[in-house]
């Protein structure tokens, strides 16, 4: 389950709630791909801006429409009580693993994370993926903090913020988690234009953005770098340079959930409100990207 492409998939909003038709067609899609492992209410799947009932809901809608595909749900929250509450849902909904991000308005110490992680686990009953977002979190993992938390019963993965550009960089960073981490605990790599270079250099997984609305070219990727054709996978990457560019430029959720909604996988303005999606130009962009790279539904 933590290993191949772990395929995030935005959750389509309306005013009222969940797009439920919208999300579950998502799920579904990404099941008939062939994805190894569906990341619902990952960043991209906008987690932090719903209810307590939504991600209950979204969880549930995610277990039905993923057939076989195994389900990982984002449980992160700014109080512990919140997060073993999203703990609890997921895993009454039949999810296979969750994932943790240590969200925070005032900045945690590394203790504090660590008891975070420590409370979590004690109360879970299926795999968690530690998951590493210093974009987001404002929290920047250490890799003693790594070793720490994947002595915890349940962690089984570590979702790492991407990797150096250079192979050989990328290969010594990936040694050295391999070094400090259980043989039990996978390492997989996130933010998409690393994703080819993550996996080449030895990742087991790919938590990938674009593997949620577009996982055909995510799993060429994949495939080629678990087959050791890895020039295969970097050249599949490069091709995906202008998509890559514009994540750098506007956000992977602005230009992911644009691209879906040009594609009429969801409707328009699906983000969560303040969120507004991209301005005219931003869309432009992405429409032109979109028929360069011949990224359809």
């Amino acid at each position: 389950m933590f290993t191949g492409l772990s395929a995030f998939p935005l959750t389509p909003t309306t005013e009222t709630g969940i797009d439920e038709k919208a999300f579950g067609a998502l799920v579904g899609r990404l099941a008939a791909a062939g994805v190894d492992s569906i990341g619902a209410l990952g960043s991209t799947g906008s987690y932090a801006y719903l209810t307590r009932e939504e991600r209950a809901r979204t969880a549930r809608i995610a277990v039905e429409h993923a057939e076989r595909t195994p389900v990982i749900v984002g449980i992160g929250a700014l109080r512990t009580r919140h997060v073993l509450e999203a703990a609890e849902d997921a895993q009454r909904a039949g999810v296979s693993g969750v994932l943790l991000a240590p969200v925070s308005y005032q900045p945690l110490t590394e203790d504090e994370v660590f008891g975070l992680f420590e409370d979590v686990t004690a109360n879970l009953s299926v795999p968690l993926v530690v998951y590493d977002n210093p974009r987001t979190t404002h929290f920047t993992f250490t890799d003693e903090l790594y070793a720490r938390l994947a002595e915890l019963p349940r962690v089984a993965s570590i979702k790492i913020p991407g990797v150096p550009a250079d192979p050989a960089a990328a290969r010594a960073r990936v040694q050295r988690l391999r070094q400090i981490l259980p043989g039990s605990v996978t390492v997989g790599v996130s933010g998409d234009a690393f994703g080819a270079t993550g996996l080449n250099a030895g990742c087991d997984a790919w938590y990938s953005v674009l593997g949620g609305t577009f996982p055909g070219p995510a799993l060429t990727i994949t495939r080629a770098a678990q087959s050791g054709e890895a020039e295969q996978a970097r050249a599949e990457s490069r091709r995906l340079q202008p998509l890559w560019d514009l994540f750098t430029q506007h956000g992977s959720l602005r230009v992911i959930a644009e691209a879906a909604a040009h594609i009429g996988l969801t409707p328009p303005h699906s983000l969560p409100l303040p969120l507004r999606g991209l301005e005219a130009d931003g869309r432009a962009q992405v429409a032109e990207v979109l028929e360069q790279l011949r990224l359809r539904a």
